[in-house]
């Protein structure tokens, strides 16, 4: 009989991190506009979802399986939250608030295969330069790590735009023309 609950135990847990990974996963090619890929995850995400929950539902007098079904949703979130890291979908557009007006900054980041726009700032210190830079979100990292080696006192904000149009970096990217790895 132990054996047999233990059994159960995993398998609601492993059930239900993988429904919450492709809940999670489908929240954010819902959001990504990514329509087709949603709904198709979705049909598989509600099949583990019933199976999970019938399992649970069907030994209600076990409380270790209402547990580690509570569990694997917990752990289901992180896991699906990774997997979106890893994936890494969609642009990021990055501010950046120099100290110094520095030309070759942009420049540098230009030839990196970055869309960079550049502006004249004011700052409480005096003159600054604000570069606002867009990127793929797999390059999110890199580009931090590089702006810091080119000027380890910028100052960094960045978010996700809704809708990207025009320009001659967005037909790059739709080229694949953009960085080359």
């Amino acid at each position: 009989m132990l054996e047999n609950s233990v059994t159960m135990v995993l398998i609601i847990l492993i059930i239900n991190i993988v429904y919450v990974s492709f809940f999670t996963i489908r929240m954010i090619l819902t959001l990504k506009g990514q329509r087709y890929l949603a709904a198709f995850i979705s049909m598989i995400e509600v099949v583990i979802y019933v199976i999970g929950l019938g399992l649970v539902l069907d030994n209600l007098d076990q409380i270790q399986n209402l547990v580690a079904y509570a569990i694997g949703y917990g752990i289901g979130v992180i896991v699906g939250m990774k997997i979106e890291e890893k994936l890494a979908l969609g642009y990021i557009t990055v501010n950046v608030i120099t100290k110094e007006y520095d030309r070759d900054l942009p420049n540098s980041l230009r030839t990196q295969g970055y869309g960079v726009t550049t502006w004249a700032a004011q700052g409480l210190e005096g003159d600054r330069m604000s570069l606002q830079i867009l990127t793929p979100r797999k390059y999110e990292l890199k580009l931090y790590q590089t702006i810091k080696e080119l000027d380890p006192k910028a100052f960094i904000i960045a978010y996700e735009p809704k809708a990207i149009y025009g320009g001659f970096w967005v037909k790059s990217v739709k080229k694949g023309k953009l960085f080359n790895e």
